[in-house]
């Protein structure tokens, strides 16, 4: 069966607010377990996606990315960003995921142009600081169940659509 949607939680566990997005889907999926349970969405997490998320892309009409950012917003700003939009935040920063999502997904547009159709989206929050070995900062975690709207709010449109 073809999965209508994916929720993917990107971030590393050991590297302070990079864990955002990965504790957010675990959030949404507690909150709305009549959503996230439902057999054509696809819940997963992914602590070092790089290319690999090329494969997860695979037979999918949507996809929601939900990862820490770093802009020059405050600590705990939500971005909901298109894919043509994530390269204003990957020219002075360094993915620790090694290879970027803006790179990734230009990547598979190039080598999948059938995809082309798959509606991608980031809900980003922006993070505070992402030194190995330090805990999510509360200002980072205050904006979670915003985060888990944003992700009922998407995938509620993806479906009806």
């Amino acid at each position: 069966m073809k999965m209508k949607v994916a929720v993917i939680g990107i971030g590393q566990t050991l590297r302070g607010d990079d864990a955002v997005g990965l504790e957010a889907v675990h959030s949404w999926q507690k909150r709305y377990p009549e959503t996230a349970d439902r057999r054509d969405i696809r819940v997963e997490f992914c602590e070092l996606p790089g290319l690999a998320l090329i494969d997860i892309l695979d037979d999918l009409e949507a996809v929601i990315l939900v990862d820490a950012v770093k802009s020059y917003s405050i600590p705990g700003t939500i971005h909901k960003i298109q894919p043509d939009q994530l390269s204003a935040f990957t020219p002075d920063s360094r993915s620790a995921h090694g290879w970027g999502l803006a790179e990734t997904l230009q990547l598979d547009r190039k080598l999948n142009p059938s995809r082309q159709d798959i509606s991608i989206q980031l809900i980003g929050t922006e993070a505070e600081q992402t030194e190995l070995g330090s805990a999510l900062n509360k200002s980072v975690m205050q904006a979670n169940p915003e985060v888990c709207e944003a992700i009922k709010e998407k995938v509620q449109t993806i479906l009806v659509s």
